[in-house]
């Protein structure tokens, strides 16, 4: 089951979060988007709070599920990971999370506007 689980959190929590820097971008999406950019801003900094800034609880349940397979390779943070197991590239972590940083508030950003600050274009009448 383990095996399965780190697969599992390999593909979610990568989709995840790019769905978080481009979910904005399609009409059809921004409500979930919406949804999703807030549950990440409440995972960062408010539970944050008591497990540090930045945590995630789906990067916590990830390093659960490697740690119990005897896979101690954990970076500092996920989107370091990532880029570390698909290119084998060690990034300056600082780097990473001022990048990782950058991405979540074009997200946020987008996803303001795109959700409560866009004009709506009035459907046209047809005679």
């Amino acid at each position: 089951m383990l095996p399965f689980l780190n697969a599992f959190f390999f593909v979610f929590h990568t989709l995840f979060t790019l769905f978080n820097l481009t979910g904005w971008l399609f009409p059809r999406l921004r409500r979930l988007h919406l949804f999703t950019i807030g549950i990440t801003a409440f995972s960062w900094f408010v539970l944050g709070l008591w497990y540090g800034w930045g945590y995630c609880l789906c990067t916590d349940w990830h390093w659960q599920i490697r740690e119990a397979m005897g896979l101690h390779d954990q970076s500092p943070s996920y989107i370091h990971f990532l880029i570390l197991k698909l290119t084998g590239l060690n990034a300056n972590p600082e780097w990473v999370d001022v990048a990782t940083a950058a991405g979540f508030l074009i997200g946020l950003m987008g996803t303001l506007w795109a959700n409560f600050f866009r004009k709506h274009k009035k459907p046209e009448r047809t005679r």
